[in-house]
């Protein structure tokens, strides 16, 4: 449970008005990194102190939660809450990101699986179920993101690792583009979700298209545009606390 209130100053600042303290559902459309997307509420608030639980892909769109202030101490408990996805994939090819970000190559001898290969490949992946990050992704090794050593061409290897898929159901199928809704945890890398059909399919897959529609109780339909909506609105956004005891 959230709550909205019109207050959005409830932060003590010594020798000043209270700050503002809470956070915005957001929709962050493609193009833009996460950081970049979020800061933009810092001449809104009139504060530099915001973050935001869970990060998205330039790539992709859709709901990013934003802290303000002190709710900055709320990052954790949101990036525990469970997450929803709509993304499409293309089969029969790859690449390096299993995203749209670099370009793809055509798998050798790829033919379009089945459907009822992909419902089986599909159903093997709810639950808990073991899953590699892909080389390219945000995940620190040894103080650097991984994609960063990667760049550099560094070899990196990471350890794979228990995620918990609570749903995830066809949507669509028409080769090459097979469309999935995806409900998940913490920790889910989509695109690894992509590389590890393609394998146990056979043909290879990459995700081409990725929008979270949900992170917990924030769904994407009461979310803000940052690139369309006044101050006054996001600002009148903001949500002072996630339930009756948001420490």
């Amino acid at each position: 449970m959230v709550s909205r209130t019109s207050q959005s100053q409830t932060t003590k600042s010594p020798g000043g008005p209270p700050e503002p303290c809470g956070v915005v559902n957001l929709y962050k459309p493609r193009g833009w990194t996460s950081a970049k997307y979020v800061y933009r509420l810092r001449p809104i608030f009139g504060l530099r102190k915001i973050g935001h639980a869970g990060t998205l892909d330039p790539f992709a769109d859709g709901v990013i939660v934003a802290c303000v202030g002190g709710a900055t101490r709320w990052v954790e408990r949101i990036m525990a809450m469970p997450k929803r996805y709509r993304t499409t994939l293309r089969l029969g090819v790859t690449n390096e990101t299993f995203d749209p970000e670099q370009p793809f190559r055509e798998v050798p001898g790829a033919q379009p699986p089945p459907r009822a290969a992909i419902d089986a490949a599909v159903s093997a992946m709810r639950g808990d179920v073991m899953q590699t990050p892909p080389d390219y992704s945000a995940m620190r090794v040894g103080g650097r993101f991984s994609y960063q050593r990667v760049k550099a061409g560094e070899t990196v290897r990471h350890e794979p690792r228990v995620i918990r898929i609570d749903a995830i159901d066809v949507l669509a199928y028409a080769w090459p583009r097979l469309e999935l809704d995806i409900a998940c945890g913490r920790g889910t890398y989509i695109r690894a979700i992509a590389r590890d059909l393609g394998v146990t399919l056979g043909c290879g897959a990459i995700c081409e298209s990725l929008t979270r529609t949900a992170v917990g109780p924030f769904e994407i339909k009461g979310s803000v545009d940052l690139t369309r909506s006044d101050p006054q609105a996001v600002r009148a956004a903001l949500v002072t606390s996630l339930d009756a005891s948001d420490g």
